[in-house]
């Protein structure tokens, strides 16, 4: 901490010490310099923007694809694979395809959809409500912890 000194002086010492002026924060008034050696300052930044990347987590969108008709084993493996995705903090894509007269019986899907969103109530929330896109009707849910 030397204080307040013109550039001039700041400079000379600088190049006195074999090192770089470099200015930290220029909006500030005065400006706040450091003495120090840039390469290795711009080296440590880097690396401390590499290790924040490497500990960001990435939120993927899994789907599940099901029909109206589905058997009771099927939905248990169905579910599991859900809690699974949920528990690891993705999205889940639930959806529900219906062909030929299925088409006729589309609150039985829904039924399933929102039993469904029950049973994972407990690690997941409802993102986005079941609704009917042409013959499929998508479902989002996500993990507690995300919005």
């Amino acid at each position: 901490m030397v204080g307040v000194v013109s550039i001039n002086e700041a400079l000379q010492k600088a190049d006195d010490a074999g090192l770089d002026l470099v200015e930290l924060s220029p909006n500030a008034d005065p400006p706040v310099c450091k003495i120090l050696d840039y390469g290795k300052y711009k080296f440590e930044q880097q690396k401390r923007a590499n290790e924040a990347r490497k500990k960001q987590k990435t939120v993927d969108v899994k789907e599940l694809k099901i029909r109206p008709g589905i058997e009771a084993h099927d939905y248990e493996v169905k579910m599991r694979n859900a809690r699974r995705f949920l528990e690891g903090g993705n999205k889940v894509k639930v959806t529900m395809r219906f062909r030929g007269r299925e088409m006729a019986h589309q609150d039985i899907g829904l039924d399933l959809l929102n039993r469904m969103a029950d049973e994972l109530a407990d690690v997941g929330k409802l993102d986005m409500k079941p609704k009917l896109e042409g013959r499929q009707m998508i479902m989002v849910l996500s993990a507690d912890g995300q919005g």
